[in-house]
């Protein structure tokens, strides 16, 4: 029988099944929160608040990782809300879109969504950590 489609063949298959993934080292970031800040308090002050803050998101995200290590899901909502909050408040838009989307898959029970985000929501927080010292620096 002859093919009288106009549809390509089918391409053929790779020699290899690895496909490297890559994220991007830029993340939304907004400077508003940490320029109010270190305008209405001297430089060590508005430091210490952002030590405090980033602190406060690693502990939580340490909470996270340990409950999703123990299987624990009922307890990751609180961190996750509690780090989109404050990564709100001092401008990690990335983070917080990911702590929120963290809670979006625990409450739809998505397992393989959820390992995902918060493989997501790690590595925002490590971008965001190097973007706030860069950003302090430039205030400095």
């Amino acid at each position: 029988m002859e093919n009288i489609t106009h549809l390509r063949p089918a391409a053929p298959e790779p020699d290899f099944d690895v496909v490297v993934l890559c994220c991007p080292d830029r993340l939304h970031f907004d400077p508003a929160p940490l320029t109010r800040l270190f305008s209405e308090r001297d430089f060590a002050e508005a430091e210490e608040v952002v030590c405090r803050a980033l602190e406060d998101i690693a502990l939580r995200l340490e909470m996270l990782q340990n409950y999703l290590a123990a299987s624990d899901f009922d307890n990751m909502a609180k961190p996750a809300r509690r780090i989109g909050l404050v990564a709100d408040q001092i401008g990690l838009m990335e983070v917080s879109i990911a702590a929120h989307h963290v809670a979006i898959c625990l409450h739809q029970r998505e397992g393989v969504a959820l390992e995902a985000t918060m493989a997501r929501l790690e590595r925002s927080f490590d971008v965001a950590v190097a973007e706030v010292w860069n950003f302090r620096e430039y205030e400095d």
